[in-house]
């Protein structure tokens, strides 16, 4: 697909294109929340395209109303789709870095979007349902209120406002310490990782208890690299030569303690669980297997603020 309207022709009314283009890019912010793809974004705001092309555009009141509905429908029939055939499962085959492989669409400009979005958000909303996720995207990041979600996911008002607390709770997780505490790891782990994705030997050194142990599943190894090291020393060499993967990873909540989530693409590769003790990192395991994956407990540490355009039309 190469992004244009195929409006030529298709509909009689002069200005419908140019009229589509003005919400075009709304319309893929939207989807791509609610999708995690770029791909299946851009396919499903070209299927909002194609419905509005074939509707009688004169009879919309609220055109951005209007598409928005069309393209969130649109997106949890994908979702809906997706989970029957249990397609997307978390772990996958650790891709070449820094390249983010895509699935069709230009991974460069896919990477941009997964940093701009987060790819912590993107990994966190792939554990909630598809109706939640919708419901939670709409609301939570663009502020759509819920008379006007309750007819996209088929629920009432009240109905669709459980659904976004539900979601709004996942997303959030669970922390097993203070907020004090969690900050004070979050610190620890900011400084972990800005020294791995610089190369930063001094700074790893630094941050590092000098008997830290790091264990790792097999299948997050290269071919020869143990699965345990031990030694502040042999942990950061071979964290300064992961620095290309360390680009593509952000805190995270990960079973109520402040972890990492390494995401190309905003979909889970790589786990890591930290035991932080005096601002040093004493332990981390890299887990990589998709059972282990998806056992999980992930939040964020950040919330999610609505950052676009308020949808109260």
């Amino acid at each position: 697909m190469d992004g244009r309207t195929p409006g030529d022709g298709q509909h009689p009314q002069d200005g419908l294109a140019e009229r589509f283009e003005t919400h075009r890019g709304q319309l893929r912010a939207a989807a791509y929340r609610m999708l995690g793809s770029l791909s299946e974004a851009d396919d499903a705001v070209q299927e909002t395209w194609l419905r509005l092309s074939r509707a009688d555009a004169e009879a919309v009141g609220n055109l951005s109303g209007w598409l928005r509905t069309v393209v969130s429908r649109i997106c949890l029939d994908m979702l809906r789709s997706r989970a029957a055939r249990r397609e997307e499962p978390v772990g996958q085959e650790l891709p070449d870095l820094p390249r983010e492989s895509g699935d069709g669409g230009d991974p460069e400009e896919e990477a941009v979007l997964a940093d701009s979005v987060g790819r912590a958000l993107l990994v966190v909303l792939d554990t909630l349902g598809p109706a939640e996720r919708i419901a939670f995207v709409l609301h939570d990041v663009f502020a759509v209120p819920f008379d006007r979600i309750a007819p996209i996911v088929e629920r009432s008002p009240v109905a669709a406002k459980k659904l976004a607390s539900r979601a709004r709770q996942k997303v959030r997780g669970s922390a097993a310490v203070p907020r004090a505490e969690l900050d004070r790891q979050r610190r620890t782990v900011d400084a972990f990782l800005a020294a791995a994705r610089g190369g930063d030997m001094e700074a790893l050194l630094a941050v590092l208890d000098p008997e830290v142990v790091r264990r790792a599943d097999r299948a997050a190894l290269p071919d020869g690299v143990p699965t345990v090291a031990r030694g502040a020393r042999a942990v950061a060499e071979e964290t300064a030569g992961f620095a290309p993967r360390s680009r593509l990873a952000e805190p995270t909540l990960v079973n109520g303690a402040v972890g990492i989530v390494v995401a190309p693409r905003g979909r889970l590769l790589l786990a890591l669980t930290l035991t932080v003790e005096d601002e040093r990192i004493t332990a981390y395991e890299v887990i990589a297997d998709p059972g282990r994956l998806s056992r999980l407990e992930l939040g964020l540490l950040d919330d999610v603020r609505p950052h676009v355009t308020s949808a109260h039309e």
